[in-house]
């Protein structure tokens, strides 16, 4: 079973909810970042090498190359729009229908530590934004933030299906829960009423945790 500081992950991680005008309108922008124990490099590898992403994340298949696809399995796919390594990429993210995009920044905080910022961009009109808040992309990123920090501070791969086992768990459980609080905060801080965010962030915890 992983062994997870729950606590320390969530305190961990930075999260802001915003919106901005994008080519195609007004968009909603989830931000979530944190800083881990490696260097800019090191850090840059984890999330763009083929052969290392799913060592964290989940199985990826495709061409990690700017205009390339990619897919993960069961989850989004998309194509990649941009690429300045080892500094940042751009893609679209498909899933459930819908179309959104990915900003990825990697910046060095020193010799041993670099921090990654990662933009999930989705139109206004974007339903499942409307339904479930920003917690609806975030809390997906908070487990794969948490999949990252893992890999890096052992070096081991994380096996997905261990991952989602972890999250049936007690502290996995306690984890979301904590997550979706603080995408309820961000919620909040950008303006959105209280209630209208409370009803938004648990409608997306009970869809996290298999209780719609």
């Amino acid at each position: 079973m992983l062994d997870v500081d729950v606590d320390y992950q969530i305190n961990a991680v930075q999260r802001k909810f915003g919106t901005r005008t994008i080519d195609t309108g007004e968009a909603y922008v989830a931000t979530i970042s944190q800083a881990y124990d490696t260097d800019q490099d090191d850090l840059w590898d984890a999330v763009t090498n083929i052969e290392r992403i799913p060592r964290w994340l989940m199985p990826i298949s495709g061409d990690l190359k700017v205009g390339g696809t990619y897919q993960l399995e069961g989850n989004a796919n998309g194509t990649v729009l941009t690429c300045d390594p080892p500094k940042n990429f751009t893609a679209t993210w498909e899933y459930g229908g819908n179309v959104s995009w990915i900003d990825v920044s990697v910046s060095s905080e020193g010799p041993d530590r670099a921090r990654l910022v990662v933009e999930h961009i989705a139109h206004v009109d974007d339903e499942t934004s409307r339904l479930f808040g920003p917690g609806a992309v975030g809390m997906g990123w908070d487990s794969m933030l948490l999949g990252l920090a893992l890999h890096l501070s052992t070096g081991e791969s994380v096996d997905p299906a261990a991952g989602q086992e972890w999250l049936a768990t007690e502290d996995g459980r306690r984890f979301l829960k904590l997550s979706g609080e603080q995408w309820y905060a961000a919620n909040v801080a950008n303006g959105t009423d209280p209630a209208v965010a409370r009803e938004a962030a648990d409608r997306c915890l009970a869809a996290y945790l298999g209780e719609e």
